[in-house]
């Protein structure tokens, strides 16, 4: 019989009970009852066997528990045994269905959801080999490729610095490579069934991401290994990160919302399958460590991480004069064009919105804390592509002059975007009030930047120069003074285009949360933001001829005294309220 006890020195004692009381702070699980300590510190410790440190042990301890704490002694230095077994006696088995949130199913199907909305977020839906992107700031970035593997990478120095975690190695190989077989199998046999195509129009393998997928899987393993059995903070550390993994991959133009929400969800559940698979065969060997918390309490941790999907509503309509824009009378004759002096009002309307996020807080009581939100929100809108064709008929019908049909040989309208994409940053105070240990109210004000991205049309065209004709104009021929030359010439430029200006913003909204397992809850939320904008809108039909024609240019504002160069603006000011209801999936820590 091992008496490790008595040799223990009273400073090693004061440091166990120590630890024995800060974990009946933590409410650890009960499931190891007294006489089971009792009996673990009576047996002889194998020489492969390392017993856990205090604080994996159950709070119920009687004396005898009392010497079982005092038997630690924890692997010191780095530690190389990669293959060979440890177990912690007094660690309790995990169970397959104890391992399974589910969490991952519903964001799957986000994924799912927001894939039907996909047109919310594409450019020009019309062209499914577009290179437009999502926002048209040129953001380029390859450090997503790295960024997947750094929760893994971390679990594995953690490991290899013998800072214990749920998992000896040989169980941690075997539980991570039977999560990477579940999620590789997962993403490759959608991604090729499905065949969807990127937004970049690189390749038909777009949904799920393989990237997201991969960043969710090492965030999780992490999680389980340490954020589960050591502090939370691994685990919102690590999904912070697989989270700006999968926004890079949107934001590089490489994968839609759609394929990153369910590339998350396929990460997570793959680690859950492949944690209670291997719980199923190991059974209690190779563990170190049990759960510190075993049933979630909304009292004791309210701070939260999460990624969200909600449905956007508010204002309707946006109504603003087309332009003051007045040509001189007679300069086109029922040409058609807008900007003909006619008193045309420009009329777009707000569909729903498709709004996904990122939020997180941090409570130094149960009531109040700080925190942060960013969220993307698409508000497709109707009445911009019918303006935009009936644009191009009348630019076509401007054109069909001969000498211009004989100058221009291709033109083509592009709908660059047919949606308002706003990006928002907010920070301020949230509220819980929770109503048991499962469920929470919550709210908040903030206040924060949002940054809009514009709708455009832009238009194309290839040709010859046209130049002044001197002999046409001395004999007063004015429909034909401009001529083909051999020069050929082409040009791209904003048609027409409306935009918002950046502003404050400030909003609030209720939550209500409920605890689901573990660290993880699920939140349904009504937010409310308000914001004022100046809408502005610029439009420029003849942007074409300062490659196409110089000399036109030149002439019409020498006698005409009109600067064809110069595009037409209106600007109107509107308030914003707009509403978001969706749901949320929370690490609670």
């Amino acid at each position: 019989m091992a008496v490790v006890g008595i040799a223990a020195t009273a400073t090693e004692t004061a440091d166990s009970i120590a630890s024995i009381d800060e974990q009946i702070a933590q409410s650890v699980s009960l499931d190891v009852v007294s006489a089971d300590v009792e009996a673990a510190a009576k047996e002889p410790v194998a020489a492969d066997t390392i017993v856990a440190d205090s604080v994996a042990l159950s709070p119920v301890l009687t004396t005898g528990a009392e010497s079982a704490a005092s038997t630690y002694q924890p692997h010191r230095g780095m530690d190389w045994r990669m293959f060979k077994s440890v177990t912690n006696p007094a660690t309790r088995p995990y169970t397959f269905w104890e391992d399974q949130t589910w969490v991952g199913i519903p964001l799957f199907f986000a994924g799912m959801i927001a894939k039907s909305e996909k047109t919310a977020f594409r450019q020009n839906y019309n062209n499914p080999n577009t290179r437009i992107r999502l926002i048209k700031y040129n953001f380029h970035s390859e450090i997503d490729n790295y960024t997947q593997y750094v929760p893994l990478a971390l679990t594995l120095g953690l490991h290899l610095g013998g800072y214990e975690g749920r998992s000896d190695w040989p169980r941690f190989w075997a539980s991570s490579a039977m999560s990477a077989a579940i999620m590789a199998g997962l993403v490759n046999g959608i991604k090729y069934t499905a065949k969807e195509m990127r937004p970049d129009g690189s390749s038909r393998n777009a949904w799920p991401s393989g990237h997201t997928a991969t960043a969710f899987l090492a965030a999780t393993i992490l999680h389980k290994e340490y954020g589960m059995t050591r502090s939370p903070w691994f685990s919102v550390g690590a999904y912070a990160l697989a989270t700006a993994t999968g926004v890079m991959r949107v934001l590089n133009n490489r994968h839609w919302i759609s394929d990153v929400l369910s590339g998350a969800g396929i990460g997570i559940l793959s680690v859950e399958l492949g944690y209670g698979l291997c719980d199923l065969m190991f059974k209690g060997k190779g563990l170190l460590r049990n759960d510190i918390v075993t049933f979630p309490d909304l009292y004791k941790n309210p701070s939260f991480f999460d990624i969200s999907m909600g449905m956007g509503f508010g204002n309707k309509n946006l109504d603003m004069p087309l332009f003051d824009f007045k040509l001189p009378e007679g300069v086109i004759d029922e040409s058609g064009l807008t900007g003909t002096g006619t008193d045309d009002q420009l009329h777009l309307k707000f569909r729903t919105a498709t709004a996904v996020g990122a939020e997180a807080a941090w409570f130094f009581c149960p009531y109040v804390g700080i925190g942060g939100r960013l969220r993307v929100k698409s508000t497709p809108i109707n009445g911009w592509s019918a303006f935009a064709v009936s644009e191009e008929s009348a630019f076509r019908q401007f054109m069909a002059d001969p000498d211009m049909q004989n100058a221009i040989s291709g033109i083509e309208f592009t709908i660059e975007s047919d949606h308002i994409t706003e990006f928002a940053a907010d920070a301020g105070v949230y509220f819980s009030l929770p109503l048991s240990r499962r469920f929470a109210l919550g709210s908040k004000l903030i206040a924060g930047r949002s940054i809009m991205d514009d709708i455009e049309v832009s238009a194309e065209y290839s040709g010859k120069e046209m130049v002044f004709d001197d002999d046409a104009f001395n004999r007063e021929d004015y429909d034909h003074m401009f001529k083909p030359s051999d020069k050929e010439v082409s040009d791209k430029w904003n048609y027409i285009n409306v935009s918002a200006s950046n502003s404050m913003k400030l909003g609030t909204g209720i939550s209500l949360t409920y605890a689901h397992k573990n660290s993880f809850a699920f939140k349904v939320f009504l937010d409310y933001d308000y914001s004022r904008k100046t809408f502005t809108a610029t439009y420029n039909p003849f942007g074409f001829l300062k490659t196409l024609s110089p000399d036109m240019i030149d002439f019409v504002k020498a006698n005409l005294e009109w600067d064809m160069t110069q595009p037409a603006v209106s600007s109107i000011k509107k308030s914003l309220h707009q509403w978001v209801l969706g749901g949320a999936l929370n690490i609670h820590f």
